[in-house]
């Protein structure tokens, strides 16, 4: 029954649809896999000796670890901001909410560099706060900490708009019935609103990682690019690149080539597991939101 309303409601040629199967695909090829098979023919084409001695070298071998560190940083507390935002704008009213929701989307309208900008006027040593940071000794600009604010700032965005359509189409029923059960807002969250958003929490997390090692703009203004210092992994193949060591440059960014496919992996496992779930719930007898809420409190329905 449904190949045949498939077919009713297909009305395009054999042509048309294999033009177009042939178009994706041939975009695909032209823009993912052959940047993805250059930088690892150009990355060994010196040989696995040159390619390992480019990635141990002690300024590549800086880069990454300050890259792991600011996406250590930056990821849990988009975590946390993502899940608090989602959750505001998505199950309550209130007086802001329009501008708490454009401010989430600020990031993706600033340029990263604009964004680098800001912070350089505000914590360097000509910006509003330069002058008593440097009486008390502490470094943001050209430091660790001014790349993990700008890492922070472009990649905030990215847990919290994958959460709250989510969130807006789950609605409140299963949270109201777990409070009326005895459930307390933490027992909630836990054992009922996480569960629901559990696939599009991992999905946020991967691409917010993804740009938080990626980034570019914002890092490159408050970096100051010091050597082995403050160069994160971007920023060294650049600099490797403008001395012309393009096998070493080729070699540091198959990092992120490789990165790059994990996440597609991540990302296309986390969608489908997702899709899979939604239609086992589409196909399951329909269940009282109170229902679902009891199941996932065992505790609290007992004790109620």
């Amino acid at each position: 029954m449904d190949v045949r309303k498939k077919r009713v409601l297909t009305t395009e040629t054999p042509l048309v649809r294999w033009t177009l199967t042939l178009v994706a695909l041939g975009f695909i090829a032209l823009f993912l896999v052959l940047p993805l098979v250059a930088v690892a023919t150009e990355a060994l084409r010196k040989g696995w000796d040159a390619y390992f001695a480019a990635l141990l070298e002690p300024d590549a071998w800086s880069a990454i670890k300050l890259t792991l560190i600011a996406a250590g940083i930056a990821v849990p507390l988009n975590l946390v901001f993502g899940v608090a935002a989602a959750w505001a704008i998505a199950k309550y009213e209130f007086r802001g909410k329009a501008f708490l929701t454009t401010l989430v989307d600020l990031p993706f309208s600033v340029s990263p560099v604009v964004s680098g900008l800001i912070y350089v006027l505000l914590f360097g040593a000509q910006g509003w706060l330069g002058p008593w940071l440097a009486e008390h000794d502490i470094k943001i600009i050209f430091a660790v900490p001014g790349i993990v604010l700008a890492t922070v700032f472009v990649t905030f965005p990215f847990i919290a708009r994958e959460l709250i359509p989510l969130m807006q189409a789950q609605g409140n029923d299963e949270e109201q019935a777990a409070i009326v059960l005895g459930a307390n807002g933490w027992q909630t969250f836990w054992h009922v609103t996480l569960p629901n958003i559990k696939w599009g929490l991992l999905y946020g997390v991967i691409l917010c990682n993804a740009r938080a090692m990626g980034e570019f703009g914002a890092v490159s203004v408050v970096s100051g690019h010091i050597r082995g210092q403050t160069n994160t992994i971007p920023l060294h193949v650049e600099i490797l690149y403008n001395e012309y060591q393009s096998a070493a440059a080729f070699a540091v960014a198959s990092l992120l080539a490789v990165l790059a496919v994990v996440t597609l992996v991540l990302k296309t496992f986390a969608e489908w597991k997702h899709e899979r779930d939604r239609a086992a719930a589409d196909n399951a007898p329909p269940e009282n939101p109170g229902t679902a809420a009891a199941n996932s409190l065992p505790a609290a329905s007992s004790a109620a």
